[in-house]
């Protein structure tokens, strides 16, 4: 396959997504259209990482899985910043938009890690000989998990709809810290895990692969988020009388 294929595919999903945020009147569509290509891009990214991809020099067939697991914790991590962005964004001005954004992508984002955590046991046994060990790098990801587990605990029992909103947000801005920490706990502390690699540490075909599993989660993790986000606003909207989310500009609360 021609090796920019993926790029070409990560920018698609890309534009696709900011058209989606940026013209109202595609919404409607534009989900469907990045789920649909989402769904055709896993039937190729598991013969890519299956058949046309070569074995991993160290691991063998077994380095196959981190063509899922690592564009997993990059959609993971793509989430969590969505979050502090939406957070900080509320505090500067605010609205149950970016409230409801906070919320919808936090709870994808530990949906996406704990699948990370989850693959990343599944990859050890067999290279590390456990399934878990206190690794920096494992204890990193899973503080930022369960920080991120405590925003929902948090949200979940804090009825006083405003109140919620501002603490959430600083929540969300406090939990992110981890997210660094965990991008370099491999480098601050002797760990097991691999450093991240770069373009002259991966061969090419590797390098097509992860680019293809990143455009393909990424695509399911802006539907994800979309949709966890009209889930919050409805829920919005029947706590607090606001106008249905579909409503033209001025409408108000029947």
């Amino acid at each position: 396959m021609p090796y920019w294929a993926p790029w070409v595919l990560l920018a698609l999903v890309a534009l696709l997504s900011i058209v989606h945020l940026a013209v109202p009147s595609t919404r409607a569509w534009v989900w469907k259209v990045l789920a649909g290509l989402g769904v055709a891009m896993i039937a190729g990214l598991l013969y890519l990482g299956l058949v046309w991809a070569p074995q991993e020099a160290f691991m063998s067939d077994v380095g196959r899985i981190l063509y899922i697991h690592v564009p997993y914790v990059w959609a993971c991590m793509l989430a969590f910043t969505v979050n502090v962005g939406a957070a900080i964004a509320y505090l500067f001005k605010k609205s149950w938009v970016t409230d409801a954004i906070a919320e919808a992508s936090a709870e994808v984002g530990v949906y996406f890690g704990a699948i990370g955590v989850l693959q990343g046991s599944i990859w050890a046994r067999p290279t590390w000989g456990v399934w878990w060990d206190w690794d920096p790098r494992l204890i990193a990801t899973t503080v930022m998990l369960l920080s991120y587990v405590g925003y929902l605990t948090f949200r979940s029992f804090t009825e006083d709809a405003e109140r919620r909103a501002t603490w959430s947000a600083a929540a969300g801005i406090l939990g992110y810290v981890s997210l660094p920490i965990v991008w370099f706990s491999v480098r601050w502390w002797n760990s097991l895990h691999q450093v991240q690699s770069n373009a002259s540490t991966l061969d090419k075909p590797m390098r097509v692969v992860l680019t293809w599993g990143e455009a393909t989660f990424f695509a399911f993790l802006f539907v994800f988020i979309y949709l966890r986000y009209r889930i919050a606003r409805s829920r919005q909207t029947s706590a607090l009388e606001l106008p249905p989310i579909d409503a033209p500009t001025g409408a108000t609360a029947s």
